[in-house]
């Protein structure tokens, strides 16, 4: 094992700990990337409202400065087309408003919501307005501005990506073009109907190269129609796209003249954007997004809540639509005595165990709570199962000197012995309370003498999501990762007979054999496995199973 030292130094880090200057560069935790971001954009003070645009759908589309507000906010009034992963980010202790708008339903006046906000950052709160999209565009921020100024409440307006913009670039569009265009208007389609006359200008439009329309599914075909008798070509292509930016995405092609019917005929519903213009007919060489690997695939997540987003990521990256379920959650032991008093005397064990990056996080914050760091771990030889413990214990400066090609405890077990004689040495082994016994038995046989502690506990979750049980009863969902048996057993406990029937009907994908094996023994069958049994092998065993 090597120690990284108190010394910074480029020399001592190489020469020391045999790490590289990538080796350093990972050592950035998310809390200290978020700690930095944070820093960057400062406070939100009390009695101060925030109007926040979240972008067109897709969650990570938002601004640094909007989610870092959505984490100080006090009280959170969000719409409908704001995505709700972004409430996620709320503190749990935050009053979250949902004062969404339906297109023929508004259950909170625009007028209620605007005095909601007054109310609340008078009484000294921080206040988050979230809004779809971007607040100035359609999406009466301004409204809301001019009552916070009137009322003499301190606000600001944090931009966001409008939909004109992203869903056409994540349809393949682009909306200007040094060939094809170099204007661009954006529009409603669908204006204040207590309106005397008009103020969209269709004869100026028609002479635009690039036309987007908000929220103008009903409105299409007179739109279309006015375009057209004020001279636009009625071949001019047209693009419909539906929930553009996620994963369910639906772009409709057509022109001018025909893209009205067609989208009546294959039943389009709002929410929506119209794009018209000759830069439409780019799509076809330029369309990306809803070509990548897993687009269109509902999958669900089993890991902990605290794991999730690793996995939830890369396979969101590669186009799927991603359900979290966790099936296990994570609680430390009812008591640390045992834990507390073998890490205070490491030093009289020649081995430290651990086997998940739970393990890792566990030991670590023991040993801090001990007052003690990675020096305590001198002359103690450290083993890891899995790349991604290995590379949690480098966070904490402490490389794992054993780390098994197969990343399962007989491969490690074996791995330590063909080393040397272990007869009489003393392994400290922390992990989970459901930790197979397999290691501590081989290390047992071959003459080792082990303590084997829980560091943590996992616990089985109490419920699943309705989007998962009402997926598995419509056959809305196309697969179901299991990272661990745990995860596995969880999820089959927490389902009612109809929902293991269902389970049948759905590809079920396996970190490796161990858990694989366990689906089995239930009656089911693992349609993936990932070779190298990490969350990067199971996502490159799911994308290779996506092109069969």
């Amino acid at each position: 094992m090597g120690i990284l030292p108190m010394n910074h130094g480029q020399d001592a880090r190489a020469t020391v700990t045999g790490f590289t200057h990538d080796h350093w560069g990972a050592m950035m935790t998310d809390a200290d990337a978020i700690a930095i971001l944070t820093d960057l954009v400062g406070p939100l003070r009390p009695g101060t409202v925030s109007l926040i645009g979240a972008g067109p759908g897709d969650p990570t589309l938002i601004s640094v400065r909007g989610a870092v507000r959505i984490a100080q906010a006090d009280v959170i009034l969000y719409d409908r087309l704001a995505n709700p992963k972004l409430i996620a980010l709320a503190r749990p202790d935050a009053e979250l408003i949902d004062v969404g708008k339906m297109p023929d339903r508004h259950p909170i006046p625009q007028e209620e919501i605007q005095q909601l906000l007054v109310e609340h950052a008078r009484a000294d709160k921080r206040v988050v307005r979230l809004k779809g999209g971007d607040p100035f565009v359609f999406g009466r921020g301004g409204e809301e501005c001019e009552t916070l100024a009137d009322a003499g409440v301190a606000f600001e307006v944090v931009p966001g990506i409008t939909a004109a913009i992203a869903a056409p670039a994540y349809a393949g569009i682009p909306v200007t073009h040094r060939d094809w265009t170099a204007t661009f208007a954006l529009v409603t389609g669908h204006e204040d109907p207590t309106k005397a006359e008009s103020n969209v200008d269709f004869s100026a439009l028609a002479r635009i190269g690039t036309v987007a329309f908000y929220m103008g599914v009903k409105q299409l075909g007179a739109n279309c129609a006015k375009l057209m008798a004020e001279g636009l070509d009625p071949d001019t292509p047209a693009a419909l796209i539906r929930w553009g930016t996620r994963p369910d995405q639906e772009t409709l092609t057509a022109t001018v003249s025909t893209i009205a019917a067609r989208a009546e005929a294959e039943g389009v519903r709002p929410p929506a954007m119209t794009l018209i213009g000759r830069v439409v007919g780019l799509r076809d060489r330029l369309s990306w997004f809803e070509r990548r690997p897993l687009f269109g695939r509902r999958i669900v997540v089993t890991r902990t809540r605290q794991q999730a987003s690793e996995l939830t990521g890369r396979l969101a990256q590669l186009g799927a639509d991603v359900i979290e379920a966790p099936t296990i959650r994570i609680e430390p032991p009812e008591d640390f005595s045992a834990v507390d008093a073998a890490l205070r005397r490491i030093g009289e064990y020649d081995w430290l165990v651990l086997t998940s990056v739970n393990g890792v996080d566990a030991t670590v914050a023991r040993m801090r709570a001990c007052g003690l760091d990675a020096r305590s771990l001198a002359g103690v030889r450290v083993a890891a199962i899995g790349s991604a413990t290995a590379d949690r214990l480098r966070q904490h400066f402490i490389e794992p000197e054993v780390v098994p090609e197969k990343f399962v405890a007989e491969a490690l077990a074996e791995h330590i012995v063909a080393l040397g004689d272990v007869r009489g040495q003393r392994f400290l082994l922390l992990r989970a309370d459901i930790a197979r016994p397999a290691l501590r038995q081989a290390l047992a046989e071959a003459g080792a003498v082990c303590e084997d502690l829980d560091v943590y506990r996992t616990l089985p979750a109490e419920t699943l999501p309705d989007e998962v049980k009402t997926g598995l009863a419509e056959g809305g969902i196309d697969m179901i990762t299991f990272t661990s048996s745990s995860t596995f057993t969880n999820f089959l406990a927490l389902l009612d007979e109809a929902g293991r029937a269902a389970l049948k009907d759905v590809q079920l994908a396996s970190i490796g054999p161990i858990t694989s094996e366990t689906i089995r023994r239930a009656g089911y069958e693992p349609a993936v496995e990932a070779g190298t049994y990490t969350i990067a092998g199971l996502v490159e065993a799911i994308e290779e199973a996506g092109k069969e």
